[in-house]
């Protein structure tokens, strides 16, 4: 019973490199399993790490940071691009005139400097430096007029509709017929252009762009269009980068409605009546009566009244 061993199955034994194994001629010899020089020794000498969960999240974490800094890189590249384009299209949109825009822009400016020199009351009876818009607007018009041009005051107007709100605009437009082959040519005057593009949510890049509009506009309704393409398309760009909702009212359909849909157009200017003398209400104004024969009564009274130079007419 002590003696006893147990035999391994061919099958199931290891053979070391350094057996030296031949079948004997008892074939129940069996060879001496030497573990050491296998199983150990394969385990001593593999040197390559293993694979684990913790390390595939590792890697997968790593990779995921080059590809963010790649696609932030590429976004960064793409967005100055675009600022760049914007700039270049819009100068090169703005500083392209004809004579027409060019004669009708020098009038104008002219006609503004009077208007800023003068100390008028608008006929509306407000006293703003240069007139309010509406009569700087009826001016202008009217200095227009005076110099040949075939100007009025347009009023556009447009209902509401699902993806455009209601609104109204006034402005300037000139039209000339001159030229027979190309037809009637419509210049657009707008006096706070660059105020219709301002928001106060804009970006660095929006704003920067947007200072570059004229304060006056004074154009072809083709470059109008341009300009209102370009700037709109950039606000699109700003709130799509800030993830903001962009009002409809900022939207390039909205803008063009404003010089566009013209419903009235008013060619009669009324004049702005010149202010002679500041008005104080704390001066006393000294004013002269006209003699007549009813003053006779009042000339017991006449000291109460030193204000008045009141000529008395004796009645015979």
């Amino acid at each position: 019973m002590g003696g006893a061993t147990t035999r391994i199955p061919m099958s199931h034994r290891v053979l070391s490199p350094s057996d030296n194994y031949s079948g004997g001629d008892n074939p129940n010899d069996q060879p001496v399993v030497q573990l050491s020089g296998s199983i150990f020794g394969f385990l001593e000498d593999d040197t390559t790490p293993l694979s684990s969960p913790e390390t595939d999240k590792f890697h997968e974490i790593e990779d995921e940071e080059e590809e963010d800094e790649n696609e932030k890189s590429e976004r960064t590249e793409d967005m100055i691009k675009f600022w760049e384009t914007q700039h270049q299209n819009l100068h090169a949109t703005l500083f392209r005139t004809t004579s027409l825009e060019s004669k009708i822009r020098t009038r104008t400016k002219e006609v503004l400097a009077e208007l800023d020199m003068a100390d008028n009351v608008c006929s509306c009876s407000r006293r703003i430096s240069g007139g309010c818009r509406t009569c700087r607007m009826r001016e202008i018009c009217r200095q227009l007029q005076n110099s040949g041009y075939n100007s009025a005051i347009c009023k556009s107007k447009w209902k509401n509709s699902s993806d455009l709100p209601s609104g109204e605009h006034t402005y300037i437009d000139v039209i000339d017929n001159s030229n027979r082959k190309k037809g009637d040519a419509r210049v657009i005057i707008e006096l706070e252009f660059r105020g219709q593009f301002e928001m106060k949510k804009g970006s660095e890049e929006y704003n920067g762009l947007v200072s570059k509009l004229p304060e006056v506009f004074i154009g072809k309704v083709e470059r109008l269009l341009a300009v209102i393409k370009i700037v709109s398309n950039a606000a699109k760009r700003c709130m799509k980068e800030k993830k903001m909702h962009l009002g409809p009212w900022r939207k390039q359909r909205y803008m063009e409605a404003k010089w566009l849909r013209v419903v009235e157009r008013t060619t009669s200017m009324p004049m702005i009546e010149p202010l002679a003398v500041e008005r104080d209400p704390t001066r006393v104004v000294r004013t002269r009566a006209r003699a007549s024969m009813l003053t006779m009564d009042l000339h017991d009274n006449l000291p109460k009244m030193s204000t008045y130079m009141i000529p008395v007419v004796e009645v015979l």
